[in-house]
C-alpha cells in the first residue's frame, strides 16, 4: 500500500457518494494512510477502474441503479484476480443475507454513520498492509 489507500466509491447517486466521502474524511483511522477515493457511477467505470488503476478498497453502495452494488461486488469477487476488498452499503439491514451472498467483505447500512465506516474502511485497509 503507498502513502494514500486508493479507495474505489461506486453509486449511480452523487449525493451517496458526497455522503460516503465526508462520512469518511481524509483518514478513517490514525493507523492507516490517508484515502484519496476513485468515484466510479457505472459498472463499466467501475471494472475499468479495477483493471487499469491500483486500488486498495472499495465501497459500493448496493442501491445504485442500474447495476447494483450487491451484483456488482459478486461479479468482480469473481472476476477480478485478487480484488480488493468490498465494503458495501446496504438500504436496509433486512438485505444482509445478500451482501453475504455478494462475497462482501463488510456491511454497512445506508446512510453511512461516520464512526461505523470509518471503522469498517480502517479495517479492510489494515487488511491490505
Amino acid at each position: 500500500m503507498s502513502s494514500t489507500a486508493s479507495v474505489l466509491l461506486y453509486s449511480s447517486d452523487a449525493g451517496v457518494r458526497a455522503q460516503v466521502r465526508l462520512a469518511v474524511g481524509r483518514r478513517p483511522a490514525p493507523d492507516v494512510p490517508p484515502v484519496g477515493f476513485v468515484e466510479c457511477a457505472t459498472l463499466s467505470a467501475v471494472l475499468l477502474t479495477l483493471e487499469t488503476v491500483p486500488i486498495d478498497a472499495c465501497v459500493l453502495d448496493g442501491e445504485a441503479v442500474p447495476a447494483g452494488g450487491m451484483g456488482v461486488c459478486r461479479q468482480i469477487k469473481n472476476e477480478i484476480f485478487q480484488c480488493p476488498p468490498v465494503l458495501l452499503l446496504i438500504g436496509r439491514p433486512q438485505d444482509a443475507w445478500l451482501a453475504d451472498w455478494s462475497h462482501a467483505d463488510a456491511v454497512i447500512t445506508l446512510p453511512p454513520d461516520p464512526v461505523e465506516i470509518a471503522a469498517a474502511l480502517a479495517t479492510l485497509l489494515r487488511a491490505m498492509r
